[in-house]
């Protein structure tokens, strides 16, 4: 059996019950960092064992969970925050998982990208999510596509390429293509900032850049 268990992306009570539970009762949990999960298993008072599972070893180590996971073994996976899979690890192991018809499920719970597209004031009834956008082959691309999308189109950005990616989304979509970019959801810091993306981009070239970003693209008219 395999749980992919949300935790908070910022404020420690956007956590479920069910979450909560489940941490406590598998056998192992797979963190992307385990010292960021230790954070949260301490607040909890969860004495769960945690082993590390990231990008550098998923590989690796996929073939030899899923054979525990036959032998009767259940486990949890998180993400550093939010829902294992989206942007993060745990695609490899859900696949493996299936192909080996091990129980898989998923509970509903934090993601960044949903609050960030609800509250933009931009058209959430379709549209697409593309993840972190690549840092440099394929970017343009990528950003040709998304000007002729006629959907709202959420990505992340890290801070040391949000304004990068302002400035291409004004060069490619134009000033007035409207977006909303908010940081930091769920934590103290929370803010969005909403309007035509050149006043965006005006406001972010005044601020010191901190925090993690989502930017919510409005379609093509």
């Amino acid at each position: 059996m395999l749980y992919l268990i949300p935790t908070p992306i910022g404020n420690l009570e956007d956590i479920t019950l069910r979450a909560l539970r489940l941490l406590k009762e598998v056998d192992v949990v797979l963190a992307e960092d385990t010292r960021t999960s230790s954070n949260l298993f301490k607040h909890y008072e969860i004495n769960t064992p945690l082993s590390p599972f990231h990008l550098n070893n998923e590989h690796r180590i996929v073939d030899n969970i899923v054979n525990q996971m036959l032998d009767g073994k259940v486990f949890g996976l998180v993400s550093d925050a939010g829902t294992p899979g989206i942007s993060d690890p745990g695609f490899l192991l859900v696949r493996a998982a299936i192909e080996k018809d091990i129980q898989v499920e998923c509970l509903p719970g934090a993601t960044a990208f949903v609050p960030a597209l609800v509250k933009s004031g931009i058209p959430c009834d379709r549209f697409v999510f593309e993840g972190f956008l690549p840092h440099k082959k394929g970017r343009k691309t990528k950003f040709e596509q998304i000007e002729a999308e006629n959907r709202t189109t959420v990505l992340y950005e890290s801070p040391h390429r949000i304004l990068k990616a302002l400035k291409q989304i004004e060069e490619f979509m134009g000033p007035d293509r409207l977006v909303s970019v908010s940081r930091e959801i769920s934590k103290k810091f929370e803010e969005t900032t909403t309007g035509p993306v050149s006043e965006v981009l005006s406001i972010f070239e005044q601020k010191t850049i901190k925090g993690e970003f989502v930017v919510v693209i409005e379609g093509k008219k």
